[in-house]
Order: structure tokens, then sequence, then C-alpha cells
């Protein structure tokens, strides 16, 4: 009886969502993202998804509505797991299926079948928990109320809505929640906050009179980062924030020429910051704010900037984690220590001169293949694990058993009269970075006051910071092919598998250039093949660059390259 009762109630649900003639939706790491006006039905079964997935974990599961570094016309749904982190990779097909379902009986016979093959309960025999959010787009309230009768759709779910948020806030309350913990956006606020201020405690002294200059100005991309950031920076002391491009009236859109994904991509001075800004310390964050780069702008005639990309904010975090490691393990009395493995995790994609730094820094280096879910799961193996993507998204991990042991070890030291020690300070810094550092998802706010706390406490300018190594100059194209799978790599995308014969010219014509690196890849989700090419001059990496093109667009492609 409760089974055809949720039949019912599915099907009734469904007819009034259907799908968009000609519509084709596919779930990839950024979720289902498209013309906002085109998205209802596919957020109310990203909804029904959700739901589901609730009820097969028996934990709280997140859904976001946002399309991130999108123009503002765009939206877009993606699930968060129990963990806080993306929706496990075996659920895929299952949400493509789903937001392409012609109409809602077939809708019906996909939930059914898919409920069978993996033991769901279903009928209303067990309860589900959705936590809603949603960025700042105006098709944004539309769409979550298209959420909530696909998560209604399912009986004994409820869902949630936790206001507008940044996404990694909604992804930070998932963990949380799931951990037992307090999950509110003023929970997120207050930890964020108070660790902040734990690690600016701890500053030493005499790094204090000669630290940097504390003012610091962000560019918000006109999304709902720069209104948190607003609030946030009523809860922090030590740093003297403005907030350009916050999303107000008058300011400009979502995302139009500004934003951590135009800056870190066009290396151009975004709108709203004018020569008044010349020199000063300037960050910038993506349209949901999980996307954070620095830069600095050179001279008031310069509309190019001098970038701080995501691979400099792994190296400053590695560096400053290294740091407090060597002085918490300095010493022979190393028998109550946790043991700990420190884990640097990079694409094919960073930069080949920030990998060379971190080497001879003595970290272990390893790469996986393009996409957050790689990298997060890869960072996840160490005891600390730190991974960025050049464009800004990254965190760092820490093992709860690393936690645990750390929390034991620093209580300990308290007690032995060690409080005040450096070992002890060591400690308390690293404790207060798993605090403030978002381990859900790469978060831009999170992030922001990680890299200014470190800042502060090696005492370096952002010009300084900026001189850790010089980037090798490289160029990205893409040729267009009839196969995108006529091409297989191996080794985290660095090596062509087939076609036979074709990563031996690109050895070749890397060989030819100093400091010369190339590699290619199929996009997920085109027909189109990418290339990146380094090497010690821009003449050189674009040289190596249109050589490889050549060549794929000879063996595979259309006569169609392009940038």
């Amino acid at each position: 009886m409760a089974e055809e009762k949720q039949r019912s109630l599915l099907l009734d649900s469904a007819s009034r969502f259907p799908l968009p003639h000609g519509a084709r939706f596919s779930y990839g790491t950024a979720g289902f993202r498209s013309e906002g006006s085109i998205l209802a039905s596919t957020v109310y079964r990203a909804g029904v998804l959700a739901a589901l997935r609730s009820l097969k974990t028996g934990s709280a599961i997140g859904l976001m509505i946002t399309a991130s570094h999108n123009p503002v016309s765009d939206n877009g749904v993606k699930i968060a797991d129990p963990d806080g982190g993306m929706m496990v990779q075996r659920w895929e097909p299952f949400a493509d299926a789903l937001a392409n379902a012609p109409d809602s009986e077939h809708l019906l016979h996909l939930v059914v079948r898919f409920v069978e093959e993996e033991n769901i309960p279903f009928g209303g025999v067990q309860s589900a928990e959705v936590l809603l959010g949603r960025d700042t787009r105006p098709s944004g309230e539309a769409l979550l109320e298209a959420a909530k009768h696909g998560i209604n759709a399912i009986i004994g779910a409820v869902a949630i809505d936790m206001g507008v948020l940044t996404t990694p806030q909604l992804h930070w309350m998932v963990r949380s929640r799931n951990k037992g913990m307090v999950a509110s956006e003023s929970d997120y606020l207050a930890q964020v906050s108070k660790s902040f201020r734990c690690l600016m405690d701890l500053v030493p002294r005499e790094r204090i009179a000669d630290s940097l200059d504390t003012e610091l100005v962000v560019d918000g991309a006109n999304g709902v980062g720069g209104d948190k950031l607003e609030q946030l920076k009523k809860m922090v002391t030590g740093l003297d924030i403005s907030v350009k491009n916050t999303g107000k009236k008058g300011e400009g859109m979502l995302n139009e020429s500004c934003g951590a994904d135009y800056v870190q991509k066009e290396k151009v001075v975004p709108s709203g910051f004018g020569p008044d800004y010349v020199g000063v310390r300037c960050a910038s964050l993506d349209g949901d704010a999980d996307r954070l780069v620095y830069f600095l702008i050179p001279s008031a005639s310069s509309k190019n900037i001098d970038l701080i990309d995501g691979d400099k904010i792994l190296s400053l975090f590695a560096v400053f984690i290294k740091e407090q490691l060597d002085v918490l393990y300095k010493g022979s009395d190393s028998n109550n220590k946790p043991p700990v493995r420190l884990g640097i995790v990079q694409t094919a994609y960073a930069n080949g001169a920030s990998t060379a730094y971190l080497k001879r820094l003595g970290l272990e280096v390893v790469f996986t293949p393009t996409g957050v879910k790689y990298l997060h799961k890869k960072a996840a193996e160490y005891d600390i694990g730190i991974y960025f993507e050049a464009n800004g998204h990254g965190t760092v991990l820490f093992s709860e058993n690393f936690l645990s042991g750390l929390e034991c070890w620093s209580n300990e030291l308290a007690s032995a009269s060690s409080v005040g020690s450096e070992q002890h300070k060591a400690a308390l810094r690293l404790l207060a970075v798993s605090q403030l550092i978002n381990q859900a998802v790469g978060d831009a706010l999170s992030g922001l006051l990680l890299v200014e706390a470190v800042l502060q406490y090696m005492g370096w300018s952002i010009k300084r910071w900026n001189e850790l190594y010089q980037d090798l100059p490289s160029r990205q194209l893409k040729v267009k092919v009839a196969d995108r799978n006529a091409v297989v790599t191996a080794n985290a995308e660095t090596q062509v598998v087939k076609p036979s014969g074709l990563q031996e010219f690109i050895d070749a014509e890397s060989g030819k250039h100093p400091h010369g690196r190339c590699f290619i890849r199929p996009s997920g989700t085109e027909d189109i093949i990418r290339v990146y090419a380094e090497a010690s001059t821009q003449e050189a990496a674009d040289s190596l660059a249109r050589s490889i093109v050549q060549l794929v667009d000879r063996v595979l492609g259309s006569g169609n390259s392009h940038q």
C-alpha cells in the first residue's frame, strides 16, 4: 500500500516538471549546468535523486543550486554526499538517466528499478534529509521550489532550506551535520573566524612589528561570496578588508569582467579596480566562492596583472605546514608523536615551476587526472594532504587519526608545562588550520583567511610570496576531432597510450625546447582534444603547442583546430 502511494505521488509530481523539448543534460564534475530557464525539470529530478541518496546512506545530503563562474543567465545543481564531498561517481549514470527521462512514466520506471538494484528503502519506511542552498542568481528561487517538489515526491524525505549560501558553506554544513555537529551558517562563520583569530594570536611577536600591510581588496565577482565576506570581516580583527563587486545594485553583473575565473584565465584587472589599487594585495573569488586567486596590479597604466594562482596558494600552505611539522617533530622524543605523512597533489596542468619548487622543499608530490574528485580522493590518503588546481580550487585535508593524535599530544605538552613552547604552538597552529580550512571542498572564504594568517606569520608581502618561483610560460590550445575517445591517456593524463607513436612525437618535440613539457587529453564533455605546453619562453611554449596541435589535427582532427 505504501509503495503504491509512493508511485502515485512520484508520477503526479513529475508530470508538473516536463523535460524541455530537445534538451539533453549530463552530470559532470560541476553537476548539471545549463540556461537557467530550462532547468526546472532537472532540478526537480535532482531533488528526487538527493532524497534517494539520503535514504541509501542514512545521512543528510546536500543540494546546491548554482552555476559557479558561469554567466548570470545560467544555473545548475549538484549533490553533496554525506562527507560534504561530491556525489559518488557510481551514481552519475543514474543521475543522467533520471535527468533525461522523457516523461513521468519513464522516470518512475527508472526510480523503481534503481531502488531495487541498490536495495534502497522505498515508500516511507525510512526518513531522509536534504539540505538546500542556492546562490544569488535570479533563477535560483524558482529552481529551489522545483528541488523541494522533487524531495517531497519521496515519502519520508524532508527538505531543509539553508538559504542563500556559497557552495562551500553548504558542503561544510552537510559534513558537520553528519558528524553530529551544529551546522548553520552562523556556526560556519563562528568556527572560521575563531580559528583565524587563533592563528593570528600565534603569529610570533617579533614578526608583528615588521608584518605586511593589512590592507586587502577583494573582488566578490558580484556573487554570493562578496556578501558573505562582508559578514565575515565584521567578525575578524587584524585585517583591513575592502570588498568590491559585492553584487549590490549598480556594481555590475555576476561574473561579468570579474571573478576568479576571469582573472585567472584573462590575467587582466577586473572591473571595479582602478589606479588606487596599484601595489595593494588583491584577491578574487568566483561566483559561488569555491575558487580563490590573488593578484597584484603593477602600475596605473597596466591592464594586466601579476597573478598568484592556485599553484602558489598551494605552495604557501605547503611551506607553512612543513615548517610547523618540522618544529613539532624536532628532537629525539618522538615516541608519543603521531606519525605523519604530508602529500602534495597536483594535476598535469600545474605549472612545472611549482612542482619543481615543491620537490626542492623535499615534499612528496603526486599527480592525478584533472578534476577535483580525483585530487580530493588522493589527498585523503595522507595524514595531511594539500591539493589545488591552478584555477584556485583546492583545500587541505587532515586525517581523523592524525588530528586525534595531535590533539592528545597538544594536551600532553600543555600538562607537561610546555605551554608556550615552540612545539606546543606548532601543534596549536595545525589544529587551528584544520578548523579554519574547509575539509569538505575548496572554499574561497576560509582559504582567503588562511592565506592572510600565513602571510602574517611569515611576514611576507604579496610580492615576496609571488617570488617563491617564476612560472614557466605556457599555452593551452584545443583541437576539434571526430571522436575524442580515440585518445587514451595514462599516468594522470601525462602520457598518450593511443594512438600508438603519438607520445614519442610529443616527447621529441618537447625535447627541442628548454624546460619543454607537453601533454594532451580528451575533453570530458565534447569531441575536443586539449593541448597544454610549457617551456622557458612564451615563444617556445607557443611553438611547442602549435606543433602538437598540427599533429593531432593531422592524425585525428577535422582540420578545424582552434584556441
